[in-house]
């Protein structure tokens, strides 16, 4: 795993092997992830969420043939599987068969861990991530309820988890920075996978996160390099930021950013992939995809520091 102060490597986030948003077969996610170990990536992040326990199916049967001292795997809690039954539909995307419910408690987050376990085929997960807290997902009311259920006694199972050995470490992953900065308060986080928050178009986790996880020696992982698209495909008509379309107002500053990364020779993609990547705190940058092609292309445009120059020219045109 790579240290904090070390320049970050790549991960592999494999919501996208479930069909996040298309069927993937488990020929075609099968073909990615070898294509992602051969290019030398060995950290792989998914959850049960992820197809409904699909991705963390096809994740382990990708790497249980690999040897485990080989490779970081982390997974998530806070959101419970249980078989559909009855007559229902079956869930969209080629999605397994079952419901969701969130549990932030004790008994739910190591029941959680159990059953991920199960899916995966695995005897042991690297980090577990409490997933999608915070009032982004809940909205206020729902989530305090489950930040009292986390506070009270979930944190507790995580770090009994990793006292027992169960876990290498424990930790967020989320799409907002203040749940990060209260919960914080109550615990040691040994990581923060955060989506969105650090990246070239919103650096709203630099004012007080990022300072906050130096000194706590909290590692980040920066998933959504291209807030939800927009970054990789420009302010075009059909662009989206922050899983929704992107207003007037975003598309002008990302038009002004691609400018001005043009103007030092980068296109906006390669720009958007490497710029926290030199970070102190970050130790990977999250990408997912379905296609070899796409992960291929990915990885070509990433390596390249970004000249201080540019950053300073962007900073008017940043989300604060």
């Amino acid at each position: 795993m790579t240290e904090v102060g070390q320049r970050a490597q790549i991960a592999f986030g494999c919501a996208a092997l479930a069909g996040l948003y298309a069927p993937v077969s488990a020929d075609e996610a099968h073909d990615v992830l070898a294509a992602a170990w051969d290019a030398g990536i060995r950290r792989f992040d998914t959850a049960p969420f992820y197809g409904l326990g699909l991705s963390e199916r096809r994740v382990g049967d990708f790497l249980r043939s690999r040897p485990r001292a080989d490779f970081t795997l982390s997974s998530k809690v806070g959101r419970l599987l249980e078989p559909l039954k009855g007559d229902v539909p079956d869930p969209p995307l080629g999605h397994l068969r079952n419901g969701v419910r969130y549990d932030y408690s004790h008994d739910g987050i190591l029941r959680s861990h159990e059953k991920s376990l199960a899916r995966l085929g695995l005897d042991r997960i690297d980090i577990l991530y409490v997933h999608d807290i915070g009032e982004f997902a809940h909205g206020p009311e729902a989530n305090a309820r489950h930040m009292k259920d986390l506070t009270g006694s979930g944190l507790k199972a995580l770090e009994r988890l990793k006292s027992e050995g169960a876990i290498d470490g424990f930790g967020l992953g989320v799409n907002e920075t203040e749940v990060c900065l209260e919960l914080m308060k109550h615990a040691h986080f040994d990581e923060i996978l955060l989506a969105g928050r650090y990246t070239l178009l919103d650096r709203s986790a630099e004012a007080a996160l990022l300072p906050r996880a130096q000194t706590a020696g909290t590692r980040l992982v920066i998933g959504g390099v291209f807030n939800s698209g927009i970054l990789a495909t420009g302010p075009g008509p059909d662009a989206h930021f922050n899983y929704e379309p992107a207003t007037p107002e975003i598309k002008e500053k990302v038009a002004a950013i691609a400018e001005i990364a043009g103007r030092y020779g980068l296109a906006l993609p390669e720009a958007a992939i490497n710029f926290p990547a030199d970070h102190p705190c970050v130790s990977h940058i999250l990408i997912g995809t379905g296609k070899r092609s796409s992960l291929m292309r990915n990885l070509k445009q990433f390596g390249r520091a970004l000249p201080q120059e540019l950053l300073n020219e962007i900073k008017p045109f940043t989300i604060r």
